[in-house]
């Protein structure tokens, strides 16, 4: 087959370099903090019920709505610093961030055990809308690090696999969670585990992680070039990398592209988390499985999920490299099969029973393993809209995303009374199968991938009108 020469030079920065230790680490560092995100989901039920697990630790009487507080309470804390959170990464960069975020982040969950036994679920609720806060600028500092270190054409494989740290971290907490609960540690270990793996990420983060390649001191001189070369950003001189500039706020927000992304990600936060925190409560109630049982099969629908980003990362590099479908085109694309293949499987869940409960474990694999397509579709699409301000859109969006995480569980406890109503929870399925509906709907109609105008300083935005601006190796631009 005659090669590109549209891809010549991205094959040259093709070996492992420092941008895939990098985003590796990216990987593992959203895997440890969505474990101490999920940690409660599987522990609150042995919490309630001690004959579930080891008899030996406390149990506490807590009613639904109680439970559904104590459950949303680190969304709380979480939306409200996402827009902080992505300015502060624009700042001082993402590697200080993350390394603040997940190590004050886990020293609360090592201490979560405490405040249950000392202030009931008061307390509970606190520390968890207190870890909410302090991880607010994950994601937002996520993407100003793969702003930095990740080549456009690399952005739907390398870029996209960091964001695998998000499902395998939950697999992860999930699946071992029922054993740890059994287990003489009891219900407390969960949280001991989860805490201490994030102490020990941080330590190796703070000697290996890096903002940009400019402050890698393990980069080549060819792996800088090549990554330097091929991102569209402002330049910058040397020790200039993180000097804050202007945010154009009102360009930001009156964005047509970008307002269809915050509506996109909030419509996939709210299944998301619906999901993600009801799967095992819906599965005890309704599919009457134990927390043992209920702990590995929680867990398999998003190690499909993990498996088949991998597998839809490989499809879109196949499909662009080969100029089959553009970048516009596969972010609608991959979109679509992650918002609409899952509304069938939603709306079926709602008529279960117990003696389905395989058939309802299959269709909560097949919603939310290809799920995973969304990665590809609008959570990187900031990064095209804007490279220089990607930390912040991701920072308003997820705002918006996670203000939903805070209504979803509200609305599972106001409207689940009985939990092992199935008629109940067919309500909450509906909802949710709506709002992935309306969201790709709006993401295929307006969804774009132009570099914005507001993307750069007023002084270069001059000199792009009066000339063509075409940066090196960068791909078609679509709109």
């Amino acid at each position: 087959m005659e090669k590109n020469p549209k891809y010549e030079s991205e094959r040259k920065g093709s070996f492992f370099g420092a941008r895939h230790v990098q985003c590796f680490m990216v990987f593992l560092g959203l895997t440890v903090a969505f474990a101490q995100r999920v940690n409660l989901s599987v522990a609150i039920v042995a919490m309630l019920d001690r004959n579930s697990t080891n008899p030996d630790f406390e149990e506490y009487n807590w009613s639904e709505k109680t439970k559904s507080y104590v459950l949303s309470g680190f969304f709380w804390g979480y939306f409200v610093t996402q827009i902080p959170g992505g300015q502060l990464a624009q700042k001082y960069g993402g590697k200080i961030m993350l390394l603040v975020s997940i190590t004050t982040s886990s020293v609360l969950a090592l201490l979560t055990p405490l405040s249950c036994h000392i202030g009931d679920w008061k307390l509970l609720f606190a520390v968890r809308v207190l870890q909410g806060l302090i991880q607010g600028c994950i994601f937002p500092s996520t993407h100003t690090i793969l702003s930095k270190w990740v080549p456009p054409v690399e952005r739907g494989s390398i870029g996209t696999f960091c964001f695998t740290g998000v499902q395998f971290g939950s697999v992860v907490m999930m699946a071992i969670s029922g054993t740890i609960a059994s287990s003489s540690f009891g219900w407390p270990g969960i949280f001991y585990v989860s805490g201490l793996a994030s102490l020990l990420w941080a330590l190796v983060w703070y000697f290996i992680g890096a903002s940009s390649p400019s402050d890698y001191k393990w980069i080549s001189d060819e792996e800088k070039v090549y990554i330097e070369s091929s991102l569209v950003t402002v330049s910058k001189s040397e020790g200039e990398e993180h000097k804050p500039t202007k945010t154009p706020w009102i360009k930001i927000i009156t964005s047509p592209p970008f307002l269809v992304i915050l509506i996109a990600q909030s419509s996939f936060g709210w299944g998301f988390w619906t999901l993600l925190i009801q799967i095992p409560s819906y599965m005890k109630h309704i599919l009457k499985l134990d927390i043992k049982v209920n702990a590995l099969m929680s867990s398999l629908p998003y190690l499909v999920n993990m498996c088949l980003t991998f597998a839809f990362c490989g499809i879109n590099d196949f499909l662009i490299k080969r100029d089959y479908i553009n970048r516009g085109t596969s972010r609608k694309l991959f979109n679509t099969i992650g918002f609409w293949l899952p509304v069938a499987p939603l709306i079926l869940l709602g008529y279960m029973r117990a003696d389905q409960s395989n058939l309802a474990v299959g269709l909560l694999v097949m919603l939310i393993g290809v799920n995973s397509a969304a990665y590809l579709g609008f959570l990187t699409n900031h990064i095209d809209l804007s490279p220089n301000y990607a930390g912040v859109l991701m920072g308003v969006a997820n705002c918006m995303a996670n203000l939903m995480s805070v209504l979803a569980p509200l609305l599972v406890g106001f409207i689940v009374t009985n939990t092992e109503d199935v008629g109940q929870w067919r309500i909450i399925f509906y909802v949710t199968a709506g709002f992935y509906f309306v969201g790709n709907l709006l993401f295929i109609i307006f969804g774009q991938v132009k570099i914005q105008k507001w993307n750069y300083p007023k002084e270069l935005q001059q000199q792009r009108d009066h000339i063509k601006f075409q940066p090196v190796n960068a791909e078609k631009e679509v709109y």
